[in-house]
């Protein structure tokens, strides 16, 4: 059994919408967490040792962290061709790219928001970087991988679909977060990401 410890809007979303793509069964515990803006607090249900989501629980076993979580499920789940397998050419380029979101996208992304970037000229270079090898990545996609799908797309293309200024101007970027929108599984999981009623 699969169980999802989900607070909407937050990086936990962006594992209904990989689930939803899995096909496989799952449950979601809606919990609260104490937000940015010094909103709610730590609910006694969540299993998260830090009280954050996302957290998956399967047949006992938890796993944190967007990244962990994205690679457990695709190679959990082979079948549903949602990351290469081991053995594969392309896996050695998939684990880095999701080694690459936790490790470098996510503190770029956080320097830029928090103003860092106009008093550090190596980390705004560095940022400049990761835009410029993200914009030409996309304009050969149309995947982040190339022609297959993968959780790298759930990490990079969700938080994209949150905030659009996480992604670098362009129209292939544009197109590529359409595309990210457009499919089956993104909508449900957009319909399940709030509390059900």
């Amino acid at each position: 059994m699969l169980t999802l410890y989900h607070s909407p809007a937050t990086r936990s979303s962006r594992f209904i919408f990989l689930l939803e793509e899995i096909g496989a069964p799952y449950g979601i515990e809606y919990v609260t967490i104490k937000r940015q803006d010094g909103s709610g607090g730590r609910d006694p249900k969540n299993v998260h040792p830090e009280g954050k989501v996302p957290a998956l629980v399967h047949d006992g076993a938890l796993v944190t962290e967007s990244a962990a979580i994205a690679l457990y499920l695709s190679d959990l789940f082979p079948a549903a061709k949602v990351g290469p397998a081991v053995g594969d050419p392309q896996r050695g380029e998939y684990v880095t790219e999701l080694a690459r979101y936790a490790g470098v996208f996510e503190p770029l992304a956080t320097a830029k928001f928090s103003g860092q970037l106009e008093t550090n000229t190596a980390l705004a270079e560095s940022y400049q970087a990761m835009m410029d090898a993200i914009s030409k990545r996309l304009e050969s996609g149309p995947w982040w991988l190339g022609e297959a799908f993968s959780t790298a797309d759930i990490l990079y293309g969700s938080a994209a679909t949150y905030f659009r200024g996480l992604l670098p101007e362009g129209a292939a970027v544009d197109a590529y977060i359409e595309r990210i929108k457009a499919r089956p599984a993104y909508q449900r999981a957009l319909a399940k990401d709030a509390v059900p009623a």
